[in-house]
């Protein structure tokens, strides 16, 4: 039944109100519940939320893990994971996607049908490691998402290792694969490009480049630090993919999704007693010269020095 719709109120002036305001850009990201907040469907909706467009969060596994260490995790039903994509895709346009951990072979079949009904909406595709799956479901994992999400994929981000591992998994040389030497490789897949993050440089920095087959196309240097953190390639994967929903180009997307990752990593915070996790809000905190306001009616109990916080880079 249809909502009884509200009467005018005589006494209100029926002058024409402004238009609303357009929605934010949409981005339906595929990717598995992380409790610990650091990745998975947490961090994209807050890297994606933090970037002004809106998340559609499709749930495809349950990972186990605390912020250290991941120990197993539970997978969905496939047509589960293509019906909740598919009744919000009727509903609501979306111009961009994001797949992350999909968890089995089973559900990259499904995620890949539903990214095939939409050509035109561009893909970035985030490869995690995937270590603690058994051995056989791995690679039948790795399998599928080579066989039907690469060839759909914009953009497949990932560590230089991972990818390495992923992409060229024969490679023998004592000299690690360039950029370009895996984009070659994604290519062979349908990928059309790579967003390598990881890849070390002299004098303690590591390169982050976006490359195609026919070489490298952008990228940014940081300054590497021996802090651990988990959900960086979360984050940077869907900072990327919310910039391409409003239209940004490709290189220049790429560039502020990784300065944002890099302020995000900078102003990590450690919830527990595992890994730092991007705070992907660092921007809406006030500095503390800037709060401002009338100070404090009682001044609180001195603590310990804490040692200045280090700076948290891609390694």
């Amino acid at each position: 039944m249809s909502p009884t719709p509200l009467r005018p109120d005589p006494e209100v002036d029926d002058t024409p109100a402004e238009e609303e305001s357009p929605p934010p850009a949409c981005v339906l990201t595929f990717n598995a519940s992380d409790a610990s907040g650091a990745g998975g469907l947490a961090g994209d909706v807050a890297t994606i939320a933090a970037m002004g467009a809106h998340c559609l969060p499709v749930v495809t596994a349950v990972v186990l893990r605390d912020t250290a260490e991941t120990f197993e995790h539970h997978n969905l039903d496939a047509d589960t994971i293509a019906e909740q994509a598919r009744h919000i895709l009727e509903d609501v346009p979306i111009t961009a996607w994001k797949v992350g951990f999909l968890g089995n072979a089973e559900a990259v079949s499904a995620v890949a049908e539903v990214l095939s009904d939409y050509p035109d909406v561009p893909l970035v595709t985030y490869l995690p490691s995937v270590a603690w799956i058994d051995e056989d479901d791995q690679q039948q994992y790795l399998d599928a998402l080579r066989e039907l999400v690469l060839p759909q994929t914009v953009v497949l981000v990932g560590n230089h290792k991972t990818m390495t591992d992923f992409l060229l998994p024969d490679w023998d040389n004592e000299r690690s694969p360039s950029a370009r030497e895996l984009a070659v490789a994604a290519a062979q897949s349908g990928a059309q490009h790579v967003l390598v993050t990881g890849m070390q440089l002299p004098n303690q920095y590591v390169d982050n480049v976006l490359a195609n087959a026919q070489g490298p196309i952008t990228g940014e240097k940081f300054e590497r630090f021996e802090t651990a953190f988990v959900g960086a390639g979360d984050t940077l994967s869907a900072a990327l993919a919310a910039l391409l929903s409003v239209g940004a180009e490709l290189h220049s997307a790429v560039s502020e999704a990784l300065s944002f990752l890099d302020q995000s990593l900078d102003a990590g915070f450690r919830p527990g007693m595992g890994n730092v996790i991007p705070d992907r809000f660092f921007w809406a905190l006030p500095a503390a010269d800037e709060a401002g306001g009338e100070p404090p009616e009682f001044e609180p109990d001195p603590e310990p020095e804490q040692p200045p916080k280090t700076p948290r880079r891609m390694h």
